[in-house]
């Protein structure tokens, strides 16, 4: 707005002359929130001169250029003769309610009515007193404009604006949405908000459906509890409003066009959610409370509230499929996993807003902030590669914790979700006996995840009728608490006793409501009106399911094609200006394609890449640095140095190949991994890639590598295909630089559950991916991948190798050594190889014999028979590793080597003693062990 028609407006206007002062305290108004003041104000303050010749860009302008500016208008105006006078005490309390208003926005939450059981003691916020604003009972019936508080019209008393402000922000709701920087998102929910003073009016229809799952959360516990005394189910009861809550979300959900629903939580209320939301059969939990086993897994099975299940579920606006993922006693692990599962249907439903899949995550009020994945999470939900459009999140909050604490022991903030606001989440605390108020916020939170495409929170807050776990016993820390709990009525007894007041419903009615479930689960059939026979499959697994790893694979293809593939990826458009050393290495490729330079690995591994992507195959790669390769070998993302925009050949292979997505992740290992593993369990038909910066990292993440990734089909008959790349080797790096931690990974390996390989060439690294993808087995691979070997000038293949080989479990020796002079046999894997081979060709080395295991599990023990035929004479077998002895392969695998080795023949050790850090930190040091250990291996 021109200064001329600013000052045209104002003169037209009441505020000048006299009102100086008010118009000073508006302005201080605004600058602690715009949305204080009125659309006409903030049209005026948005437009005011800024301070020292700053930019439109800088709200602020200094306070005293304001004041100058407004007064100079004010006093033009009055020696015009337009100005009016009004009463300057009036004005200033108009500010003041005012600012009352924000008061209540910004502060309400805090003298909310929250907890159910009335302990929480909490200081009066002074700010949402009308005395600390000056305002007297005087003042109770006067007119004051409302500013932006949308109930009531433009003006309204002071006594009716009080009651709604205290209905809106102090009743069963507290809204904390003031520390958005978003202003359309807060609008958006004051416009939400407040028109209904934060309220519902709900029909009998929708009274009864939220009765009805009241109904059902306290009789399944009843049901439970009297048939299996003392038995553990993390009892739903106090929270049971968890259950309407859900139903509707996904009714929202459904309505606005969702057509997948994906849950992840830990143990408290999933019992409950598995037979009353996802319509779980009631006889077939009976069955597992009663011990009974089931051979459809074929594995060791888990206990019943780490179960996961799948199920559509019928809303207005079409069936929608539920899916409650399987999880660990880690209690919010599952989250990113959950993510992950959510961005591949996504992903293949070409859903870019987000709207057709939902995650919903149910956290407990001490996991949310005691555990960093939660963290971790939440700052992925607006990264590329991780979006999902949001997330709605539920905090069951039971005001204890895990069994003793208090709020004092579990956490340094007021509320258990303020972790949420870094992320920009508003947050809805809730009365869980007020369930109106809890449909009431779900549905709100459905909408502006919608909306706005970003996570929401719901504090659920409620209590714990029993103990952490059934054999529990409460009162022996929480005295108070749980006396108060044992005379506090249910959340069903509280509501049905309303609609009976209100002639909602007869008590008669209520009554045959509770008897109706009761014999439904007798009955031990679905007791979910809604559910509906599973059509909605987001995909099909059975390609997949029952394989062996011996299957035949096509791993060969014609030189045609390879060839092609080869001139594809070296391409790099003319205008696309590479950086020096990133132009030699795609010189070289384009040297390799044809055929006149030996191929590198990151040359092979990126035509793997390519030839996935030609079959229609989807591949996504994350890692901190997967775009160019920690080590600066893959450089799949081209960086034009003129303008910083990229190119990716691996996206111009052809006009229908398979999508890629190709993205350096945020600074995580637990949350990145879990992503990536849900993920992959929900796409089996492409390459899933994770990579470690340094293999080392992946401690980090040992959590997802233990729990799920090694044990998921075993516990819960979850296949996943999931490939994790950790650079592994010993390059006098240190102990946090060098090893990969492969002892941890062959300690883990049972029932065939992964692979673990150690490739040492570039045409291995080929054939590994490929067969990952060509094969129809889907288990995790598991690669210690190279660093010095990326560019190792013996570390080299042909085109031929990669067109018409295969993936060797076991690479035999290379040199024409004659087999019979041959006294000793050197087994290794990975980077040492090359050092022996180096070594043994020095001293001219004749009578030992190296031979490479490049699949250290499934132990490939016929390929190994059939190499070591020719040394049936040999006595002196040798495993050589470069890591300590008590690491490494040595321990885990050695059973296999002796399997392998001929009759009475003796194998031993070479490498470095036991240690109890991974590696030497001294370059001195580690270049005399490894001096050591080779020559240890070879006899020197």
């Amino acid at each position: 707005m021109h200064q001329g028609i600013m000052k045209a407006w104002l003169e037209s206007s009441h505020l000048n002359g006299a009102n100086s002062t008010y118009v000073e305290e508006m302005y201080e108004a605004y600058q602690e929130d715009p949305q204080s003041v009125s659309e006409d104000w903030q049209v005026v303050f948005d437009n005011l001169p800024h301070a020292n010749g700053a930019s439109a860009d800088v709200p602020e302008a200094a306070h005293s250029k304001v004041r100058d500016y407004f007064r100079s208008l004010a006093l033009e105006g009055s020696h015009k003769g337009s100005a009016r006078v009004t009463d300057p005490e009036v004005d200033a309390k108009q500010v003041k309610v005012l600012q009352m208003i924000n008061a209540h926005r910004f502060r309400g939450h805090q003298n909310a009515n929250l907890d159910p059981l009335e302990l929480w003691k909490r200081d009066k916020v002074s700010e949402l007193d009308p005395a600390f604003h000056g305002l007297t009972s005087e003042d109770m019936q006067r007119e004051f404009n409302t500013g932006s508080f949308a109930h009531g019209g433009e003006t309204m008393k002071l006594v009716d604006l009080i009651s709604a402000l205290k209905t809106t922000y102090c009743g069963s709701i507290g809204a904390e949405y003031m520390h958005m920087i978003d202003t359309d998102e807060k609008r958006w929910i004051q416009q939400r908000l407040e028109p209904s003073l934060g309220r519902a009016n709900y029909d009998k229809t929708a009274k009864t459906r939220i009765l009805r799952g009241l109904n059902a959360a306290e009789g399944m516990e009843k049901y439970l509890g009297a048939k299996f005394p003392g038995a553990k189910r993390f009892s739903l009861e106090g929270g049971d409003a968890l259950v309407p809550m859900m139903r509707e979300i996904i009714y929202r959900a459904g309505e606005a066009g969702t057509k997948e629903v994906v849950v992840g939580m830990a143990h408290r209320g999933r019992l409950n959610l598995l037979v009353n939301i996802l319509g779980k059969k009631p006889a077939e939990l009976f069955d597992e409370f009663a011990g009974k086993h089931s051979d459809a897994l074929n594995g060791s099975g888990d206990v019943k509230y780490h179960q996961g299940f799948s199920s559509d579920f019928k809303t207005p606006g079409g069936n929608v499929h539920l899916a409650l993922a399987f999880n660990p006693s880690h209690l919010e692990i599952v989250n990113p996993v959950v993510m992950g599962s959510v961005r591949a249907r996504l992903d293949r439903r070409g859903c870019d807003d987000g709207l057709e899949v939902l995650p919903i995550t149910i956290h407990g009020d001490s996991a949310i902030t005691g555990q960093g994945i939660v963290q971790e999470t939440f700052n992925m939900s607006q990264t590329r590669g991780f979006k999902v459009g949001g997330s709605i999140r539920l905090v069951i909050n039971n005001q204890v914790g895990f069994t003793t604490s208090n709020q004092d022991d579990i956490r340094s903030t007021e509320y258990c979700t303020d972790i949420a606001k870094m992320v920009q989440a508003p947050i809805f605390h809730v009365n869980a006996d007020d369930p109106e108020a809890v449909v009431f916020i779900s549905q709100l939170a459905v909408d502006y995840r919608n909306e706005f495409k970003r996570d929401v929170v719901i504090d659920l807050v409620c209590y714990r009728r029993h103990g952490h776990n059934e054999a529990d016993e409460p009162s022996a820390t929480q005295p108070l608490m749980y006396a108060k709990i044992k005379k506090h009525p249910t959340p069903r007894k509280i509501y049905a006793d309303k609609l009976i007041a209100e002639n909602t419903l007869a008590a008669d009615e209520v009554t045959g409501m509770i008897n109706d479930y009761r014999d439904a689960l007798d009955h031990g059939d679905c007791v979910v009106d809604e559910w509906r026979p599973m059509t909605l499959h987001s995909v099909d697994w059975s390609p997949y399911i029952n394989r062996e790893w011996d299957e035949e694979y096509p791993a060969q293809m014609s030189m045609d094609r390879i060839q092609n593939l080869a001139n594809k990826i070296s391409y790099v458009p003319e205008s696309h200006k590479l950086q020096s050393r990133v132009a030699k290495i795609y010189k070289d490729r384009t040297l390799m394609a044809k055929g006149e330079k030996l191929l590198d690995w990151g040359f092979a591994e990126t035509l793997a890449y390519a030839s996935i992507l030609e079959d229609k195959k989807r591949i996504r790669i994350t890692g901190q640095d997967s775009g160019r390769g920690t080590f600066f070998h893959r450089h799949a993302v081209l960086h034009n140095q003129n303008d910083a925009s990229a190119y990716m050949p691996l996206r111009n292979i052809s006009d229908d190949q398979g999508p890629i997505d190709l993205t350096d992740s945020v600074l995580s290992e637990a949350s990145v991994l879990a992503f990536e593993y849900g993920y992959a369990t929900a796409e089996p038909g492409g390459l899933t890639l994770w990579e470690a910066q340094f293999g080392d990292f992946a401690n980090c993440a040992q959590v997802v590598i233990d729990q799920f990734l090694s044990s998921g089909e075993q516990k819960w008959g979850r296949l996943c295909g999931l490939t994790m790349l950790l650079p592994h080797g010993y390059e006098g790096q240190g102990p946090e630089h060098s090893s990969a931690r492969l002892e941890r990974f062959l300690q883990l390996c049972a029932n065939h559950n992964m692979q673990v390989c150690v490739p040492s060439t570039p045409a291995q690294v080929y054939h590994m991916l490929r067969r990952q993808v060509v094969r129809p087995m889907r288990r995790p691979l598991i690669v210690m991948s190279p660093k010095s070997l990326l560019r190792h000038p013996l570390a080299v293949s042909t085109m031929e190798e990669l067109a018409q080989g295969t993936f060797q479990n076991v690479i035999p020796e290379m040199d024409s050594l004659d087999s019979n002079k041959v006294d000793r046999v050197v087994f290794c894997s990975g980077k040492v190889y090359f050092e022996l081979l180096e070594r043994r060709r020095k001293e001219n080395i004749t009578n030992v014999a190296l031979i490479r295991v490049e699949q250290l599990y499934p132990f490939p023990r016929e390929e190994m028979l059939e190499t070591l035929a020719q040394y049936q004479h040999v006595k002196d077998f040798v495993w050589c590793q470069e890591e300590p002895q008590n690491q490494g392969a040595w321990y885990c695998s050695q059973h296999h080597f002796w399997g392998a080795i001929p009759a009475g023949a003796e194998l031993t050790y070479a490498g470095r003693e036991a240690s109890a850090a991974p590696a030497c930190g001294y370059p001195t040091l580690h270049a005399q062990q490894q001096d050591s250990l080779i020559k240890t291996a070879l006899k020197l």
